[in-house]
């Protein structure tokens, strides 16, 4: 009996010393965790704009690509453009610190490029289904900007 209750004082012992050492880390620790958890978060909005700044500019570099057989009108294609660098260069000026670019998602827009426009000779439909997956892009990173804006 005395060997059970001696080991029952002995865990409740060690328990509540566990259990003020959780309370010292979360009285000085969780704080500091904290603060840095919400800073990082806080600074994903500038990587989500380097990101739209990013794709913006892979879209016009790929719109710079041989056009020889694009049967659109070609000021609304300069239009087109035009609108996309001001996008691009409006968004470039809300980004404080610049990151460097994401080679996944260059990678991503030079694939397209070869296996689409390089493969069928950068041909009316080639070009054509560039401009659907396009629009289908532009379409999310409304969507990114959106959510951006409603989060601040």
């Amino acid at each position: 009996m005395f060997t059970k209750t001696l080991f029952v004082c002995f865990f409740l012992t060690l328990h509540n010393e566990d259990l003020s050492l959780s309370c010292r880390w979360m009285d000085h620790k969780f704080r500091q965790f904290s603060k840095s958890s919400l800073d990082l978060l806080d600074m994903m909005p500038m990587d989500q704009l380097g990101f739209i700044v990013q794709t913006l500019e892979e879209i016009i570099d790929l719109f710079n690509e041989d056009l020889d057989h694009v049967t659109w009108e070609e000021s609304r294609l300069d239009n087109f453009l035009n609108v996309l660098s001001q996008q691009m260069d409006g968004m470039r000026s809300c980004i404080v610190t610049q990151k460097k670019k994401s080679k996944k998602l260059h990678m991503y827009f030079k694939r397209l490029s070869r296996q689409v426009l390089e493969r069928m000779d950068h041909s009316a439909e080639a070009w054509e289904q560039i401009r659907k997956e396009i629009r289908k892009h532009l379409c999310r990173v409304d969507l990114l900007v959106s959510a951006t804006l409603n989060n601040n």
